[in-house]
């Protein structure tokens, strides 16, 4: 499971031209699901999220989490997270789950994300021509993988 996190002011999502979801302050996430992951990573993954120290606390220092600043989340799911460049110039996306497993796994996520937050966390559609508008703060960017935790 690989996760792009944004500290954002907002973002947002639109599906057909109309605004889907949005969030004012807290965390964009970029979610890429493989065939190998399993509820541990979505445990794992979920909990670092929602514990992340990445906004700034009253002196200016990145020391508080999602939760400490009673943030949103906004989730989305991401299949290209998983794209292979090795050979060629057309990524290869063959480690991305099909949706019958996928679809399972950003839902047990979305549930498991929701609970560590205690609120409910904004969603796109899985599998939608999505766009997705932010404005990253900071710039704040952190790059997950669930199958390499240093």
């Amino acid at each position: 499971m690989k996760a792009v996190i944004q500290r954002v002011t907002k973002a947002s999502v639109t599906i057909n031209q109309k605004i889907y979801s949005k969030i004012e302050k807290g965390l964009l996430v970029f979610l890429g699901i493989e065939d190998a992951d399993l509820k541990d990573d979505i445990d794992w993954l979920c909990l670092k999220i929602a514990n992340l120290r990445i906004f700034d606390d009253e002196n200016g220092v990145m020391n508080n989490s999602i939760k400490e600043i009673d943030g949103e989340i906004l989730l989305v799911s991401q299949f290209t997270l998983h794209a292979s460049t090795k050979k060629g110039n057309r990524p290869s996306y063959i480690k991305a789950s099909k949706p019958e497993y996928a679809i399972s796994m950003y839902q047990q996520f979305l549930q498991q994300l929701s609970m560590e937050l205690g609120k409910t966390i904004q969603t796109g559609i899985f599998g939608a021509d999505m766009k997705v508008e932010l404005i990253n703060d900071g710039p704040v960017t952190i790059l997950i993988d669930t199958k390499n935790k240093e």
